[in-house]
């Protein structure tokens, strides 16, 4: 089976009941410890009732240190054991007699249900292996009574099992994710979009085999279908439709900010163009037009003006700017191709004054001598002829 773009292996979970040898099979993309709970709480419910002892071979989702009878058990699964009430128990290093019925059942399911089987897709894969389970597994006679089948046995059985308690044990995988600047959590090789507000910190991701729950403390802020894809955006609309009214908000608000570090009677300007009815994204976009055509102060000059003969538009400012170019004889403005680095277009410079570099020139000419200055050109006098 191929899940995706890449295949993902796939992982048995078998139980079986030592008396009566009634077998629990499930498939799943990994062996994960969330997975391995989930086995256990799926079996249970299947059965309907729950074993005392359950005895496991020393694998890392159930033990994570063993030395001599000092066993150091996985915290989930004592979790998963104190609700069910069993008790975990495993089986000696190297002794294979000890796990023996479960090694047979395994290899019974691999000949008897999985070889040359086809499935569409996992669900139905482990659709057909509850209905094995329930009946050719079930009806089979038992190995150590041939003539009874599993299923008598189980039924003898199963006075003797717990009883399941009120609510199954939660079994949803919980990781805290870190948040970078863009509104996405990284979860099982995939990334799922959050709201745009909450980039930039630790959030909870809370996953089921079919969902993926995203939180933030207690508030809940997005749920998506689970995806076992890889490398795949798994997003919300609403949250890229929030993120886009966001950042046009905010690409207006850097835009009004520029006009009024450049021109600063543009906040006068706007305030009564908007007590107008004017519309006031035209007349930014007009006012950043005449900004990057004929600079700052012309820009400054004009609304002034404008603002003088209450006349606060866009097309009183353009006349203006304008009506003082023809004044002073000005050429058409040439406007500068900028790049679309908000760096450099949301960046004001004002046109200094060049006294200072006059006075600079001034002083150095009067520091050369006589004879510098008379061959450097300065002198008006033309030569004399004849003369060196």
């Amino acid at each position: 089976m191929r899940i995706g773009r890449a295949a993902r292996p796939l992982m048995a979970f078998v139980m079986v009941l030592s008396y009566s040898r009634m077998s629990f099979l499930r498939f799943y993309l990994n062996a994960a410890m969330g997975n391995f709970l989930r086995g256990h709480v799926q079996a249970f419910t299947w059965l309907q009732s729950c074993p005392r002892v359950l005895l496991y071979d020393n694998l890392k989702s159930a033990v994570l240190e063993r030395s001599g009878d000092a066993i150091h058990f996985h915290p989930r699964l004592l979790e998963l054991a104190a609700h069910y009430h069993f008790q975990p128990r495993p089986v000696a290093p190297a002794r294979g007699n000890e796990k023996g019925r479960v090694e047979r059942a395994i290899r019974y399911a691999r000949d008897a249900f999985f070889a040359a089987r086809s499935y569409r897709d996992l669900e139905d894969l482990n659709a057909q292996a509850l209905a094995w389970c329930a009946g050719q597994a079930a009806d089979r006679p038992c190995p150590e009574d041939r003539q009874r089948s599993v299923r008598e046995l189980f039924a003898e059985e199963r006075v003797h099992l717990l009883g399941l308690p009120e609510n199954p044990f939660p079994t949803d995988e919980m990781l805290a994710v870190e948040v970078g600047k863009t509104p996405y959590v990284r979860f099982d090789l995939n990334d799922y979009s959050v709201p745009h507000r909450h980039v930039r910190r630790t959030l909870t991701v809370l996953a089921s085999l079919d969902t993926v729950r995203i939180l933030d403390g207690n508030e809940l802020l997005a749920t998506h279908r689970r995806s076992f894809d890889r490398a795949a955006q798994i997003e919300d609309p609403s949250h890229i439709e929030a993120l886009v009214s966001h950042k046009r908000a905010a690409r207006a608000h850097r835009a009004q900010d520029r006009l009024h570090h450049s021109a600063p009677s543009a906040s006068a300007l706007f305030l009564r163009a908007a007590s107008r009815g004017t519309h006031l994204g035209v007349l930014t976009r007009g006012l950043l037009q005449l900004l990057d055509t004929h600079g700052a102060q012309a820009l400054e000059r004009a609304i002034q003006a404008a603002l003088a003969q209450d006349a606060a538009h866009l097309g009183a400012v353009r006349h203006l700017i304008d009506q003082h170019a023809r004044a002073q004889a000005l050429a058409p403005p040439i406007a500068v191709a900028l790049p679309a680095d908000p760096r450099v277009r949301g960046l004001s410079v004002h046109p200094h004054s060049l006294r200072d570099y006059e006075q600079l020139a001034r002083t150095s000419d009067e520091h050369q001598p006589d004879d510098e200055r008379a061959s450097s050109g300065d002198n008006d006098q033309p030569p004399r002829p004849g003369g060196t």
